[in-house]
């Protein structure tokens, strides 16, 4: 294993002995580096090498090109990191429909080098604090038409520390804070093996 750029070590900490683990073949002829972040990889590496203008995320009301995808995660890894002070290897409770927003809120996770933790809407409270709590988790980011729920596992649990919306009204949001943060982020100095999700 390579050296871990997690600061809170909790998921390497919490791995399955290494002998229940899959066997992993053929790694070494696909070439990964040692150090590599995916967000970084997948979309910072296509802006660099030109295909900035290209679709990247399409949906029914939605297109972004790899540059604005890009703008935007390096946006939400920003609030992650200055507003909420996520540290590589904290864990971050995601809670959304498949929306683009989604799409960038997890990249931007990965790019500060926090490690997701997704959850699906249909989930209640008294699910969604089992995980809060197995996981030990601090921070979520939710899709504010799901905030019911949410605000009733904040009652549940005493690990959930904040609650970030996206969507809705106010300085608060995620995307009212977007607006304040800057468009530029170096990717976290991540090791290949280090947990993402």
């Amino acid at each position: 294993m390579a050296q871990s750029a997690h600061l809170d070590t909790f998921t390497r900490d919490n791995l399955p002995p290494q002998e229940m683990w899959p066997e992993f073949i053929n790694l070494d002829r696909l070439g990964y580096p040692e150090r590599l972040n995916c967000a970084s990889e997948l979309l910072d590496r296509n802006v660099a090498e030109g295909r900035g203008d290209k679709p990247a995320l399409v949906s029914p009301t939605t297109s972004w090109t790899y540059a604005e995808l890009a703008e935007k995660v390096n946006r939400i890894a920003n609030v992650l990191v200055d507003d909420f002070g996520l540290k590589p290897g904290n864990r971050v409770l995601l809670r959304f429909p498949n929306t683009p927003m989604m799409t960038a809120v997890y990249f931007a996770v990965l790019k500060a080098g926090g490690v997701v933790v997704a959850t699906m809407p249909l989930l209640r409270a008294k699910e969604l604090a089992v995980i809060t709590d197995k996981a030990e988790l601090s921070l979520a980011i939710c899709d504010h038409r799901l905030s019911d729920e949410m605000e009733l596992t904040r009652k549940r649990t005493d690990r959930l520390e904040q609650i970030l919306y996206s969507g809705g009204e106010g300085d608060d949001t995620l995307e009212a804070r977007m607006e304040r943060a800057s468009s530029e982020f170096t990717a976290c100095d991540t090791a290949a093996d280090d947990v993402c999700l």
